[in-house]
């Protein structure tokens, strides 16, 4: 099987701008490039990546698209365009998709101080845009009100693939689970809707394992099926609490009661047919 890690990042602390990176971030506060993680690809058995945008800016997706360029690892990026401007992001969509491997768009909603951004009418036409490339977004659902909003996108964009980063953020570390678990559900309803299962071991922190993860794999995988859910690394943000070798390992006990065709699903099939790696 093709084993794709489905969410990963890099930036340059001397060449880009990342406000939200300071350095209260911590450890990672520096720069992450293609060379420091393609040995914990080949020591994980991972074949291609998607990589994600890390800031809202034209600067940095073109700054992926170049490392996709020089990196056959790299599968897939998912970029930005300004949905809230639709008329620009229509020509800046026109220009990324003659990039054979730009196969999506994300914006940092989390970030915005609106947390209604996402469903103002001008962004609901730039997603709009998205649905007719056949194009996904990944929603970074943070807060409860992100995952709400998945439901209503789902009715006002017809035919948008929309893919929930993290799991939108179980609560993991304090055991907690309403109402994520209830506005999952509601999100996993809509035919067109996939998830990561990626970022968790941030939101466990501390000594965590695979079977802090379980239950809320578990969920997941009875709310989308294997065939709607995909592994991410959230490669570097992910070494705040452990590293990729950890996330990979405890990942796959998270997901051991998987039988191999589903399994096969979840590390790399679905990544493959979301973001049409394979007509890439």
């Amino acid at each position: 099987m093709t084993v794709v890690d489905a969410h990963q990042h890099f930036w340059n602390l001397e060449t880009g701008s990342y406000p939200w990176l300071t350095p209260e971030s911590g450890t990672i506060f520096r720069t992450f490039e293609p060379d420091e993680l393609v040995p914990q690809l080949a020591a994980a058995g991972v074949d291609r990546t998607v990589l994600v945008q890390s800031m809202d800016s034209y600067a940095d997706t073109d700054a992926m698209l170049a490392q996709a360029d020089a990196h056959d690892f790299i599968g897939a990026v998912v970029g930005w365009v300004p949905l809230n401007r639709p008329e620009e992001a229509a020509q800046a969509l026109e220009r990324y998709r003659r990039h054979g491997k730009f196969a999506g768009v994300r914006h940092l909603i989390h970030d915005d101080p609106d947390p209604d951004w996402v469903v103002q009418d001008s962004v609901i036409e730039g997603l709009g845009l998205l649905a007719a490339a056949g194009l996904p977004f990944d929603v970074v659902a943070v807060l409860p009100r992100h995952l709400e909003h998945v439901p209503v996108l789902a009715e006002r964009v017809p035919g948008l693939r929309m893919v929930i980063d993290h799991l939108a953020k179980p609560p993991i570390g304090d055991k907690g689970w309403e109402p994520w678990a209830s506005l999952l559900a509601g999100a996993a309803e809509c035919p067109g809707v996939y998830a990561k299962v990626s970022g968790l071991n941030t939101a466990a922190a501390g000594n965590w394992t695979g079977e802090d993860l379980r239950p809320y794999v578990e969920h997941a995988l009875e709310l989308f099926g294997p065939e709607r859910l995909m592994f991410g690394s959230d490669w570097p943000v992910a070494t705040l609490a452990g590293d990729y070798a950890k996330v990979w390992r405890e990942t796959r006990v998270a997901l051991s009661g998987l039988g191999e065709s589903d399994l096969a699903a979840v590390l790399g099939g679905t990544a493959l047919e979301c973001y049409r790696m394979e007509e890439r």
